[in-house]
This record gives C-alpha cells, sequence and structure tokens, in this order.
C-alpha cells in the first residue's frame, strides 16, 4: 500500500529484526520466531498461564537519508496494535551513541491481547514546524501470534464454533437458524459455526461412511465457498487511496485476498489495473452484476464446490442403486 503525504518522506527500507523473546522472564526457543516471515509465535502449552511477553528489537533505518534530509527530532518507536481488542502499544527505540541501529523492547502483555498483534516500526521527526510528522514505516509488520506453536504468518481462515441460541455473544442470536456465518471484522476472517444447528457439527466432525462423508464434504465445499466471496467483498470495502483517488491493496489478509482472486476475476489484467477496474465497476455499479458473477464463480472454484458436489451426486447415486450382487 502506498500513502502519499504533503512532505518528504524517507525513500529507504526500513528494516526490522526480532533478536530474541521471553515470556515471564524466560528466554523462549529461537525457532519461535520466524526472521523470514516476520513471525513471533507466543503460545506454549506448558505455558497457557503466561502474563507477559517481551520482544527484544533491532531497527535499521536509511542513515545517510535521515542525516542528508530536512528533517529535526527525529526519533523511532514501535507499534503494537490488535483490532481484536483495539488495543496499541508505543514503545520508543533507543539508539547509542556511534550505533546504526535503534534498539528497545516491546512488551505484550496477556491481559490485553488475545490472538494476533501485528508490529510496525515508525520514524518520526519535525519537518516545516510541524512536529509528529510520520517520515517511515515498515513495509510488512511483523506478526505476533498468541495462538500459534510454530511461526507461520499466513493463516487464511479459523473455524470456531459457537452456539447461536444460548451462547455468550448476543448478537449471534439474531442468526439462531444460520447455520454458519462467515465474520470478516477481525484481524483474521472467521467461519462461525452454530452449534446448536441440529446435526451440523457432528456431521462436519464425524461423518460415517461414504454418504456422510460427501455430504460433510459438499457442506464444507459450500462454506469455503460463501467465506471467499464474503472475504473479497470485504477486502474491496477497505481500499486506501490517493489524493488521486487510486485505489492501493489494504494490507493484511483482505491484501492476499485481493491479489489471490483477481487475476481469475479479471484474468488478463495486471493486478493494479485489476483492482482499479473492481473498485470502479463497484463504485458506479457499471457492470457490477457480471463481476458479481465472476466473484462467486472463482469463490466457488477455490471452495472447491464443483468437485465436491459431482463427489455428493455420485454418493447418491450409489445409494439409490443399492449394494451389487
Amino acid at each position: 500500500m502506498t500513502t502519499v503525504y504533503a512532505y518528504p518522506t524517507l525513500v529507504g527500507k526500513i528494516e526490522v529484526t526480532v533478536r530474541g523473546a521471553s515470556m515471564d522472564g524466560k528466554p523462549l526457543q529461537l525457532s519461535l520466531i520466524s526472521q523470514r516471515d516476520q513471525v513471533v509465535a507466543l503460545h506454549q502449552i506448558e505455558r497457557a498461564d503466561w502474563t507477559e511477553g517481551v520482544l527484544d528489537l533491532e531497527v535499521s533505518l536509511p542513515t545517510d537519508e535521515l542525516d542528508e534530509g530536512p528533517w529535526s527530532g527525529v526519533s523511532c518507536v514501535a507499534v503494537l496494535t490488535e483490532g481484536a481488542t483495539n488495543t496499541r502499544v508505543v514503545s520508543r527505540l533507543e539508539r547509542r551513541r556511534g550505533d546504526t541501529h535503534w534498539r528497545g523492547e516491546v512488551r505484550v502483555r496477556r491481559s490485553t491481547h488475545v490472538a494476533r498483534a501485528l508490529l510496525d516500526v515508525n520514524v518520526v521527526g519535525s519537518h516545516g514546524g510541524v512536529d509528529g510528522r510520520v517520515l517511515g514505516r515498515t513495509d510488512t509488520p511483523w506478526v505476533v501470534d498468541l495462538l500459534a506453536r510454530t511461526p507461520i504468518r499466513q493463516r487464511d481462515l479459523e473455524i470456531l464454533e459457537r452456539d447461536f441460541r444460548d451462547g455468550p455473544q448476543e448478537w449471534l442470536r439474531q442468526f439462531v437458524d444460520a447455520p454458519w456465518l462467515i465474520d470478516t471484522t477481525g484481524d483474521l476472517p472467521a467461519v462461525l459455526i452454530n452449534t446448536s444447528f441440529e446435526g451440523l457439527p457432528e456431521l462436519l466432525s464425524g461423518a460415517r461412511g461414504p454418504l456422510e462423508k460427501a455430504t460433510a464434504g459438499m457442506v464444507a465445499a459450500q462454506i469455503a465457498g460463501e467465506a471467499w466471496a464474503t472475504m473479497f467483498h470485504s477486502a474491496l470495502s477497505n481500499l486506501e487511496f490517493d489524493e488521486d483517488g487510486t485505489p492501493h491493496f489494504p494490507g493484511g489478509w483482505r491484501e492476499a485476498v485481493l491479489r489471490s482472486m483477481l487475476p481469475e476475476v479479471f484474468p488478463g489484467l495486471p493486478l493494479a489495473e485489476a483492482l482499479a477496474e473492481a473498485h470502479s465497476r463497484r463504485a458506479d455499479g457499471r457492470g457490477w452484476a457480471e463481476v458479481q458473477s465472476r466473484i462467486h464463480y472463482t469463490a466457488g472454484r477455490r471452495g472447491q464446490v464443483p468437485k465436491n458436489l459431482t463427489a455428493t451426486i455420485r454418493a447418491v447415486n450409489r445409494a439409490q442403486e443399492g449394494p451389487r450382487r
């Protein structure tokens, strides 16, 4: 995503390294920190009751550019956010005399985070007599995953069981007759399976026999197809724009969904043009009905609906024919 500012900003890259991490004062294994994927996995089954994690950061900034640029009072801060809890923690990093790197600690408190937090680094300074200008930020944030045992960045979808009728989430009660819902409001999209919908959880988790297994596969494919379509629409509704109205990818899972589906929705168009075309069609309604058909077709294919429907039809036909003699 590209953001245009009304003042000069850094061109050089800001690189962030998590050199180490600890949980309640005990060092974590380095295998729980992936420098390549930029992920820290804070969950350890032996320490489910941990209180605080500490990340040791090292940040490399374009030093020559900062020294020669028109900015003053430059500082570097780490920003840890999580949409699910509306938490934002800012930690100041320091540079020692003669050191080319900025270093510091970021504290992750279990009481204020629940799932996946994003760690950005911002460079802030003064320009034109105005303090607090954002001069640059990391291209890709680190992910601090409180639920994962391994540091894997990409988790496409969460599957969560919820009681729509008698569960603690009152907002779900209005959907008591729905077998499932797709929730795209969080840091990670989720499929909410309604445990009060008779027979559904048992079908999805414990199907036996060819016909039941084929039916479970068809239901799972339907859920997946609906999830892809819903995620695409959600992503398209969260674009960022330049001052001239040019749309840009929104980042996170929404960007991944758009980059994955746009080449199939608009085959032959470069990604940037496909994004602009999708936004334009949706905004003015020109040919949007046709685009929606392409979206649902692509989502169905990604959910493997055709394959599972064929398997279900064959299973039903074999069941109707009875055992062969």
